[in-house]
């Protein structure tokens, strides 16, 4: 009996150690809810999976984690859809999935800074009343994870991490849930936050030129545009002055004159200034005058809450990282980067950047054991995979970026696809300035700016942190999804 147990005991052990931690590669769990949205009560159901992403042979190189909400006894095929992407690239889908469209919401204050007890509420603001919506972790993203061939051997880095290897896969992954869902006749929609934005914009030409899937409308959240980082300073550089404006009134960091502006009378003089004065200051570099150069340094001084010695120090080429160390640097504080609302504190006073991004700490201590609570204890999906809020996807292959162009021509192709920009006044990473940018570099032609509509508000890069500008933007959202609706006509110019 003895030896028995021993037997028994051994024979358990060498299971336990001989375990491998691996994510399924295609499963899914479905669980059943209601809420309330807008007075109206909702039933709907979650499904929390992974799907393979299949390589040209039929071989699974990878598997994505998502989380499909689709509204209950509803006649789903003609239900709009929306696809919907963080950013990073390396971030999960978690941020919009619980602060922003889907049905539940981080605990917060009404300001959008978390609070303690950590977890999730109920969203009355969901846009689960209009559109069903599928949040998508990519590879080593969430639970997404890449799979290992029959002889034990990762697939290629390069198939996955980069910004045309990214849109390509995502968009054959797109293709096998909309076939497996039986989507095909819905309206189909797509949103991205941050470097989610020019994963959207090429996934709007991948999916329409090479899966022959048409889209009614591209959501572009914060988006970041590489076209504009990767570009000469003159532009880039300018393009902050209106956010280095809307930081420091928020910060009343002002003249007086201007403090006792509204923000949205002072921003539209700015913007005007940035482009007929700024730019070119700047592009002059050394060859620009004495005089127009202090000229341009006292206005941008005026504008930003900075000493017009700092502005010509730097050339009038003010680097981000400076404007969140010097704003507050005479009362202590740094200011945030994603979110200029927050403050921090340094070690030293002195210094041309900040230690840290104060926003985002207070972010991560906050979303991470609220993802992980919701998706394991009410969702049902539990696995021993570590949840990756940002994950490996480094080296970054940045090359080839058309993306921007890419969503140009897809609007050209279809007369139906429209675009929604949202951003953050105090957004000091993906300023709100460099995404109007962005559309208008998109269509210098102008003659698709009808459909193009841009919604600013009054918070930092995830906006829909704050309960007003939360429900502000799931409204534009429900309102964007109403006006794209074709009615019924034929797809013509």
């Amino acid at each position: 009996m003895k030896n028995l147990f021993l037997l028994i005991a051994t024979f358990s052990t060498s299971l336990l150690f001989s375990q491998v931690k691996k994510i399924p590669l295609d499963t899914m769990v479905v669980t059943n809810h209601s809420i309330n949205i807008n007075g109206q009560n909702l039933a709907y159901q979650a499904i929390a999976g992974t799907q393979p992403v299949w390589n040209d042979k039929g071989e699974p190189t990878a598997t994505l984690f998502y989380t499909y909400y689709r509204k209950s006894n509803s006649e789903k095929e003609k239900r709009p859809i929306i696809f919907s992407f963080n950013g990073g690239p390396g971030s999960a889908s978690a941020w919009m999935h619980i602060a922003y469209t889907g049905p539940v919401i981080l605990n917060m204050d009404e300001e959008g800074y978390p609070v303690q007890p950590y977890g999730v509420k109920d969203n009355p603001n969901s846009i689960l009343d209009v559109a069903d919506i599928v949040f998508i972790d990519p590879v080593n993203t969430g639970y997404s994870r890449m799979v290992e061939d029959k002889d034990g051997k990762l697939p290629d880095r390069k198939s996955f991490f980069g910004i045309n290897a990214d849109i390509r896969y995502l968009a054959e992954w797109m293709n096998t849930f909309v076939t497996r869902n039986n989507r095909w006749e819905s309206p189909k929609y797509l949103i991205g936050e941050s470097y989610g934005g020019p994963r959207v914009m090429g996934l709007s030409r991948e999916l329409q030129n090479s899966q022959w899937m048409y889209l009614n409308g591209v959501i572009l959240v914060s988006p970041a545009d590489y076209k504009i980082y990767s570009t000469d300073q003159p532009i880039y550089s300018a393009l902050n002055l209106p956010y280095f404006t809307a930081a420091a009134w928020y910060q009343k960091a002002l003249s007086p004159a201007l403090q006792q502006k509204d923000l949205l009378e002072i921003l539209p003089e700015v913007e005007s200034y940035t482009i007929d004065k700024v730019m070119p200051a700047i592009a002059k570099g050394g060859f620009i005058s004495d005089a127009e150069r202090n000229e341009v340094a006292e206005k941008m001084s005026l504008y930003s809450g900075l000493s017009k010695t700092s502005i010509i120090d730097h050339n009038l080429n003010v680097p981000t990282n400076f404007f969140w160390k010097e704003l507050l640097r005479k009362d202590g504080y740094t200011i945030g980067r994603l979110d200029s609302r927050y403050l921090g504190i340094d070690k030293m006073t002195a210094g041309d950047r900040p230690d840290y991004n104060a926003e985002l700490t207070s972010w991560l201590h906050s979303f991470t054991p609220a993802i992980n609570y919701y998706i394991r204890e009410k969702l049902k999906f539990k696995t021993d995979i570590k949840y990756n809020m940002f994950g490996d996807v480094h080296p970054w292959d940045r090359q080839n970026d058309n993306t921007r162009d890419g969503l140009r021509q897809a609007m050209a192709q279809n007369p139906f696809l429209k675009v929604l920009v949202q951003s953050g006044y105090y957004d000091g990473a993906t300023t709100y300035f460099a995404a109007k940018y962005t559309v208008g570099q998109m269509d210098p032609s102008g003659r698709m700016k009808d459909r193009v509509s841009f919604k600013g508000y009054r918070s930092g890069h995830m906006m829909y942190l704050r309960k007003e500008d939360l429900k502000l933007a799931t409204d534009d959202i429900r309102q964007f999804i109403k006006d794209s609706d074709s009615k019924g006509k034929p797809a013509k110019y």
